[in-house]
């Protein structure tokens, strides 16, 4: 993709604390959203993709690290597709592998496990997991909203 510059940019930093996603939604809610396009319709879609990813990053990437560990949030708005990312400090894993390992199982058996991930990649346009320069973790959703 070329590069180009955001429309719009919010940033969110909160604790690795299952209860600090009230503190995510509140951001979306009365932060992110308004900011958004009057005609989004993207909105429950937008939500739950990004409670599973934080709830991913606290039940496993930082589920051995302090609760101080800190969780950066961050959405951008282009001309033609909202970015979504999410930072973490656990181990890195290879999300393609993981999805098809999901689904495999899933195909094979009802399986609650990796449904989280399984809706964000459903739900979005294009979904990558980086390992970034400062040795942390970035997950990336993008949606089309054209």
């Amino acid at each position: 993709m070329k590069d180009e510059q955001p429309k719009a940019e919010w940033h969110l930093q909160v604790e690795t604390d299952m209860k600090a996603l009230t503190s995510v939604l509140e951001w979306l809610k009365n932060i992110v959203l308004p900011g958004l396009p009057a005609d989004f319709r993207w909105q429950w879609q937008f939500e739950l993709i990004i409670t599973e990813g934080f709830t991913n990053v606290v039940r496993h990437a930082h589920q051995n690290l302090p609760q101080a560990t800190l969780i950066d949030l961050e959405v951008k708005l282009f001309a033609d597709y909202l970015e979504i990312r999410i930072w973490d400090r656990g181990q890195p894993f290879k999300l393609e592998a993981k999805l098809h390992s999901i689904m495999q199982q899933q195909h094979d058996q009802e399986s609650e496990g990796g449904r989280g991930l399984v809706f964000m990649y459903k739900l979005t346009d294009d979904l990558r997991y980086i390992r970034t320069d400062d040795l942390r973790n970035c997950l990336v959703m993008r949606k089309n909203i054209t």
